[in-house]
């Protein structure tokens, strides 16, 4: 079999397949291949390239997003895990860069023993907290709270690290209590702009503009309100809206509009039938835009919180209407259970409760 035949058929043999045309040193000779023929498919113009040390891509073209990521692994050893925004990346978060746009790939590995040390776009981070093995997609990823609270230090800015926190938890990849296990135990949580993004997370924020609602209201001394409460009907037990934030004493729910978010035709409609439901169960709705709570020109936020503060007190000379905030689920009871086969859904899984990290 001549050089070039050979270097087909190791492209396609099931572990480079498996390993998205990645092959190390070691896998090359197990399969019979000589480090001198290794090299010398991959001087420049052989239809080979060291991606990292002794990590081989069997083709020559730019490697993808998903074998750089393959790469780190098989780098760092049969132990590693994809971390931080890499695995991030990997989950498809939206709040982390997209797989072409990472410029390191961060990896964990067990903190005894002689491990790999970081090279090219590799950083490799050795831990004595080394967690499960995660996989997405194939490839081997710490847990999403894990990822998240080691994406952290990369953050600067306290929007971006509250974008992250609260897309997590609203997309269900973990859990608040998760994350601040995570944080605490990286002792990231008690960095100032964690802590107030942690607190956000804890109050119930959603978003960051959600966050610098919260910001204000406590900046111009406002009573603090719900955020992203499950309101329902008090006689029927339907679910009518989760609003961004609702003030149960006065009566008066608030929504921040963002233009991104109603640029999508299903989203627009979801929230005005979500108003319509309010305004029918008597609920008044104040709208502040992202716009309002950004602006940088003088008296902006003073003018936002005069918005509030009178809608407050309009909402204090009438009746506040009665609903129920965040009922328990009902357990269907055994005699009933049959009934429900035919995949009936929670009140909170209709319009207006689905994740709206967007807004």
């Amino acid at each position: 079999m001549n050089d070039t035949a050979s270097a087909r058929a190791l492209a396609r043999h099931p572990l480079a397949l498996t390993q998205d045309q990645l092959l190390t040193r070691e896998q090359l000779m197990d399969l019979g291949c000589a480090n001198s023929t290794t090299n010398n498919r991959c001087h420049r113009g052989g239809p080979w390239q060291r991606l990292l040390p002794r990590v081989h891509l069997l083709h020559s073209g730019t490697p993808t997003p998903r074998q750089r990521m393959r790469a780190a692994l098989l780098y760092a050893g049969e132990d590693a895990l994809l971390t931080g925004h890499a695995a991030l990346a990997a989950r498809d978060f939206r709040a982390a860069p997209r797989p072409e746009r990472l410029r390191w790939v961060d990896v964990l590995v067990p903190y005894e023993g002689a491990g790999a040390r970081g090279t090219s776009y590799v950083r490799v981070h050795r831990t004595r907290r080394m967690p499960e093995a995660c996989p997405v997609a194939g490839l081997r990823c710490a847990a999403p709270a894990r990822a998240v609270a080691d994406a952290v230090p990369a953050l600067a800015c306290e929007r971006d690290v509250t974008a992250l926190l609260a897309e997590a938890v609203q997309r269900g990849f973990c859990t608040p209590d998760e994350l601040l296990a995570e944080l605490s135990a990286s002792r990231r949580r008690y960095a100032p702009y964690v802590a107030r993004s942690t607190a956000h997370l804890m109050a119930g924020i959603h978003s960051p503009l959600e966050a610098d609602a919260r910001t204000l209201i406590h900046a111009y001394a406002l009573p603090e309100p719900l955020w992203n409460p499950n309101l329902h009907d008090p006689v029927t037990g339907a679910f009518l809206a989760r609003p961004d934030a609702y003030w149960p004493a006065e009566g008066l729910a608030l929504e921040v509009d963002s233009r991104e978010y109603h640029l999508n035709p299903a989203s627009w409609r979801r929230t005005l039938s979500q108003r319509n439901r309010l305004a029918a169960a008597g609920l008044p709705v104040l709208a502040v835009t992202a716009e309002d709570l950004r602006g940088r020109g003088r008296g902006r936020g003073e003018g936002v919180a005069g918005e509030i503060r009178g809608a407050l007190a309009a909402a204090r000379c009438r009746p506040a209407p009665h609903l129920l905030v965040n009922p328990p689920r009902r357990e269907p009871s055994s005699t009933s259970r049959p009934a429900d086969r035919g995949g009936g859904r929670s009140p909170e899984g209709r319009a207006g409760s689905g994740p709206r990290s967007g807004r």
